[in-house]
């Protein structure tokens, strides 16, 4: 699967990067309760800051975000959900122990590449906040120089309106 697809699927919430059951099961081409079995029996390798349900507000929350609009075949996949629980989502370490959980080759192989997806993605923001950076840098050197430009530029549309002036008097003393 393409990097920008499974890009695709991570979320975030409260500030940390998610990917949620359902599309973690279909990228391991498994159904999300075989996935949720897998991590039940295995309880112990999930902590907290690996794994957690999102409360029904998040959940709503998201699904009422425009920036997470479900493809046909994700609608497929959330409407085959529990409605009354909302979905589990894995931070980029619960994903890497999805992979001890799920030892089939294809689960190994599409670990490896949502892992660089996460790896990726954290490289675009990286590179966003250094533009940034550079951005505000330049505002700032520049600001102080294009200042300096209008400055005289305003000097010259005064003394140009003072010439003009001069010129329209009526001159006086020895003519040619």
């Amino acid at each position: 699967m393409h990097l920008v697809t499974i890009q695709d699927k991570i979320y975030e919430v409260n500030g940390i990067k998610v990917m949620l059951d359902y599309d973690l099961a279909e990228l391991y081409e498994v159904e999300t309760r075989v996935l949720n079995q897998a991590i039940k029996r295995n309880t112990n390798s999930f902590l907290e800051d690996f794994m957690f349900r999102l409360t029904k507000e998040e959940w709503e929350e998201m699904t009422a975000s425009s920036m997470f609009t479900l493809m046909p075949s994700q609608t497929v996949i959330a409407s085959k959900r529990n409605k009354s629980a909302p979905p589990y989502a894995f931070t980029e370490h619960g994903v890497t122990m999805l992979a001890s959980v799920l030892r089939s080759p294809k689960a190994r192989k599409m670990n490896i590449a949502i892992v660089r997806a996460f790896v990726a993605l954290r490289r675009t923001l990286l590179n966003i906040e250094n533009l940034q950076t550079q951005i505000k840098d330049l505002e700032s050197k520049y600001d102080s120089q294009f200042e300096d430009i209008f400055e005289a530029i305003q000097c010259l549309m005064t003394e140009n309106k003072e010439i003009a002036t001069q010129s329209e008097r009526y001159k006086i003393g020895y003519n040619k």
